[in-house]
């Protein structure tokens, strides 16, 4: 039995440059609430931007945020995994040498930017629509670094991923969160997961998930079962065990 399903949003729920999310749906995360089974975003994208996107259903939710690092519920901090600060900064460091990838940093209710480019503010409020801060220094945000994103305009390549995997790989999860974003954390979405798990007394036998990248894996491999978008990598696909189209057509299952 089924008492848990989380997914992720970019490339699972949305897709082919979708920005809303479906009526059907929130119909269909009505439902399996009111059969008693739990429905969790499991997103890189910020708490305050997934509970916009799932405003008609919002507080029936738990948000599992920042690719791990931040598990919400009912409005309040569940689980904070935060990066060494030190390292933090000299993460940002590199990534600001590495023409012309910009920083993104996560705290917990807004993300902090030092753009050299004007338009990736804007890319960020109204692209992304995160709640953003500019800051001149990135050592004066106050509060603790849950993610620190690289946005690369001209997409993750591999020479990208290569250079910051041999010096981070060790000390952080790094991991493709999507075509122009490397992400930092010291969590992943396996270990967000696993604090709502245990939160809720819910087994991973328990639990389903979606996913359709490589930043998925660690829920796909704590989850009882996973499902891979048809348009997955075929590394992803290859660690689920079922493929599905749509969300969607699989939720009608477990209602």
């Amino acid at each position: 039995m089924i008492r848990l399903i989380a997914s992720d949003i970019d490339g699972t729920l949305l897709q082919n440059g979708a920005r809303d999310l479906s009526e059907e749906l929130f119909d269909l995360i009505r439902k399996l609430h009111r059969s008693g089974i739990l429905f969790v975003p499991a997103s890189g994208r910020q708490y305050l931007n997934l509970r916009s996107l799932f405003a008609p259903v919002a507080d029936e939710l738990i948000y599992l945020c920042e690719n791990g690092a931040l598990v919400m519920e009912k409005d309040r901090a569940l689980s904070k995994t935060a990066l060494e600060r030190d390292a933090g900064l000299e993460l940002i460091r590199q990534i600001q040498e590495y023409q012309p990838l910009e920083v993104l940093v996560s705290g917990e209710r807004t993300c902090y930017v030092s753009p050299r480019r004007p338009d990736y503010v804007d890319h960020i409020r109204y692209f992304v629509g995160n709640r953003t801060t500019a800051v001149e220094d990135f050592s004066a945000i106050e509060e603790p670094f849950l993610k620190i994103s690289a946005w690369c305009p001209d997409g993750v390549t591999p020479k990208i991923e290569r250079f910051f995997e041999t010096r981070w790989a060790d000390q952080v999860s790094v991991a493709v969160a999507g075509e122009c974003w490397l992400d930092f954390t010291l969590a992943n979405k396996g270990t967000g997961l696993q604090a709502i798990s245990e939160r809720l007394g819910i087994p991973p036998a328990q639990i389903a998930v979606f996913g359709d990248n490589f930043n998925d894996l660690p829920m796909m491999r704590f989850a009882g079962v996973s499902y891979a978008m048809e348009g997955a990598s075929p590394g992803v696909k290859a660690q689920a065990d079922h493929t599905c189209r749509r969300v969607e057509e699989v939720l009608k299952d477990f209602i």
